[in-house]
């Protein structure tokens, strides 16, 4: 069953990850542990799970916190596995960039299914973008023009990714924020005034570009 990567399990508990990791190989998935977010970010940094299923309570931090660091470079399927299970907990959980939520205590056969279903979503999603010499690769995040290298921030390539997944419409100043900085803007405008700036001379020459349009918005457009 299992393609290239592996089930990265971010869990506190000795016997949750025992039993996890039991069910999961003996379904033909590989699996790694982590018991703190200190040893997944070094797990994902060497090299990135095909999807995390990861607890809230752990011992060096929250696993919303840790999420919502994660979403703003990468979009690798999570599966938050918590005892948090108040309505705000599950809100919160999606709001911070979770793909499902399980409560414990559960039933694996639960969870089997609804990693599936994130897996098999997950790999409908391109792994490249192309628009005239642009090549956004979005696993592992890099854009590239005519082949060179752009070294984007995880922020300005989350920005870039969300103009050219939205060509031609014009997205307001608070709802890119929102999307990439993942709050309210307030009265940070200059922050996206800097980023769609960089943008711009990064994407030189690639046919296309990022338009200011006064008291609207911006709108990736052909050049």
């Amino acid at each position: 069953m299992d393609k290239q990567g592996y089930i990265l399990t971010v869990e506190d508990e000795p016997k949750v990850q025992a039993n996890n990791k039991k069910m999961l190989e003996r379904r033909g998935y590989m699996t790694r542990q982590a018991y703190t977010l200190s040893e997944a970010r070094e797990l994902i940094t060497k090299e990135p799970p095909r999807a995390i299923i990861l607890d809230i309570g752990m011992p060096d931090g929250s696993g919303l916190d840790f999420l919502r660091e994660l979403r703003q470079y990468s979009k690798i399927p999570v599966l938050l596995l918590t005892g948090y299970r108040e309505t705000a907990d599950i809100v919160n959980g999606f709001d911070g960039g979770c793909d499902d939520y399980l409560t414990k205590p559960y039933m694996f056969e639960i969870l089997l299914v609804r990693l599936r279903r994130l897996l098999e979503y997950a790999e409908q999603i391109p792994e490249a973008i192309t628009r005239g010499l642009l090549t956004l690769n979005l696993i592992p995040q890099k854009a590239f023009v005519d082949g060179m290298d752009l070294l984007l921030t995880p922020k300005d390539f989350a920005m870039l990714q969300f103009f050219v997944q939205n060509e031609s419409r014009v997205l307001g100043a608070e709802h890119i924020y929102e999307r990439v900085w993942g709050q309210h803007m307030g009265t940070d405008s200059q922050a996206i005034q800097n980023a769609v700036s960089r943008l711009r001379k990064k994407i030189c020459g690639c046919g296309y570009t990022v338009t200011g349009l006064y008291g609207k918005g911006y709108r990736f457009e052909r050049e």
